[in-house]
């Protein structure tokens, strides 16, 4: 096995089949990837305005591609996320006309974290465990032309999928010769629906093994964690919405939690929001007894010192 490094001082913004490789690998091979802050502008000054004018074009900042000798369509890329670690900064952010609750919010707000070890401290008192994993990992497409890195795709892409942390393993449907893997979007901490459209934002180094797998065929990304999630043991408060459409359920859902952190944690509703997107879990509890699906939001306490 061989290390290799893939360091962020060139990033691409899309899914391309000819999209230029930067790094061949053998399959098996380790590569320490620097990932560059997401969007691939902000710094640790910005503020709301310079928010309101980021340029959408420059995200995601993704390293690669990485070529995996021997990978050809058909086979599978098994990705070992060997170890995720933050530098030390991070943000997230709202904007008009993005996220679930697009309509609720004109203004746009960012707010700076402070990455301390295996903490992300929001402000005093509002602690978040670190669990580092990246939001977007992905191969060549099946298509040609050059894809936008916003939606999920059968090749990968911006999963957001927060158990991709240090030790878990993912596997992707190989669509071209090499793979063509890159990697970004890197998060600190996430909740499971990524309300707000943002997480704790964050470079970091990501260390992954690439192995080819021709015994294995998935049609769509899969993945498995071997840790339990750091929030689970915590007390939550749990709102619910209900209905015939599970995206409205979710947006209700969300904005009786946002009300109530203002109620009770005397939260802003851009703060509350933000801390819906990267600390509470949104799940379906039941989509089985028509006409109505529930959906409910999962805020854990624990949060609060």
């Amino acid at each position: 096995m061989t290390e290799h490094h893939l360091g962020d001082d060139v990033t691409h913004t899309y899914w391309d089949r000819e999209v230029d490789v930067r790094l061949e690998i053998e399959s098996g091979d380790v590569v320490v990837v620097e990932c560059a802050e997401p969007i691939g502008q902000v710094k640790p000054t910005w503020t709301d305005e310079d928010y309101a004018a980021a340029d959408p074009t420059l995200a995601h900042a993704l390293s690669g591609a990485i070529y995996v000798k021997g990978a050809r369509p058909g086979d599978t890329l098994e990705v070992d996320i060997v170890k995720m670690e933050h530098k030390g900064w991070g943000w997230s952010g709202v904007l008009p006309e993005f996220g679930l609750l697009a309509d609720d919010f004109d203004c746009a707000h960012i707010h700076h974290w402070e990455l301390d070890g295996a903490i992300c401290r929001f402000a005093s008192g509002i602690e978040l465990p670190a669990e580092p994993f990246p939001g977007v990992i992905g191969v060549a497409p099946r298509e040609s032309g050059r894809l936008d890195t916003f939606p999920p795709r059968s090749n990968g892409g911006n999963l957001d999928t927060r158990d991709l942390v240090g030790g878990s393993t993912a596997w992707l449907p190989i669509h071209a010769d090499g793979a063509l893997f890159s990697i970004g979007d890197c998060h600190c901490a996430q909740g499971d629906g990524e309300v707000c459209g943002s997480a704790v934002e964050s470079p970091m180094t990501a260390t992954v093994r690439l192995t080819v797998r021709r015994d294995l065929d998935v049609a769509e990304f899969q993945a498995r964690r071997r840790s339990r999630p750091a929030l689970s043991d915590s007390e939550v408060h749990i709102t619910t919405a209900h209905g015939p459409d599970l995206h409205e359920n979710a947006r209700n859902a969300t904005r009786f939690m946002i009300e109530w952190l203002g109620t009770n944690r005397g939260l802003e509703p851009a703060d509350a929001y933000l801390l819906c997107s990267t600390a509470a879990n949104l799940r379906i509890s039941e989509i089985v007894n028509a006409p109505n699906w529930l959906v409910s939001l999962h805020f854990p306490l624990d949060i609060f010192h």
